[in-house]
């Protein structure tokens, strides 16, 4: 600066000619599109999402009713029967605060009883995002909305398992 300051009041007015400057010569502030989501639902009045879990894949449909879960034609607490597998099912609702609030109808192929309830548990998620887009911060923060990605790693030729070797003879 070609002149020194001595004062508060000389500071302030320099800063609000450099202020008025830089405004006058400033282009215009990009706007970001914001995103808007729709619903997405059938004639039915269903939403529709496929969940993901190992090799477990589910198709999840549903629909307002009294919370009632169908999974591959039985009800929940017969086709998963311990109380761990309904709990992980029942996490989305809770998470969003709709309990009770929907119908499920799921049908699931692939992987195991825990692989399975873990895709139809993301499958839920999904829909529920369709059906209401505002539930989806809630259900994004805890994580469901996420596709686990974790699978079983293959087994490689000289190893008993995947990374398990035989036991070393050293005669």
């Amino acid at each position: 600066m070609a002149e020194d300051i001595k004062s508060l009041d000389e500071l302030k007015d320099v800063v609000a000619d450099a202020g008025a400057d830089a405004a006058a010569s400033a282009p215009e502030a990009v706007v970001e599109p914001v995103i808007t989501r729709e619903q997405v639902r059938d004639e039915l009045g269903r939403s529709y999402a496929t969940g993901k879990r190992k090799d477990a894949v589910a198709r999840v449909w549903i629909k307002p009713g009294s919370g009632k879960v169908t999974v591959n034609g039985k009800e929940m607490n017969v086709y998963f029967a311990r109380p761990v597998l309904q709990m992980i099912l029942r996490q989305p609702f809770q998470v969003a605060g709709v309990d009770g609030q929907f119908d499920v109808n799921a049908t699931v192929k692939g992987g195991g009883l825990s692989g399975q309830a873990g895709a139809v548990k993301h499958g839920i998620s999904k829909a529920l995002q369709l059906y209401d887009p505002s539930l989806r911060a809630a259900l994004k923060a805890a994580g469901f909305l996420t596709r686990d990605s974790r699978v079983v790693e293959r087994k490689k030729f000289g190893k008993a398992k995947a990374r398990k070797s035989f036991q070393f003879s050293k005669r």
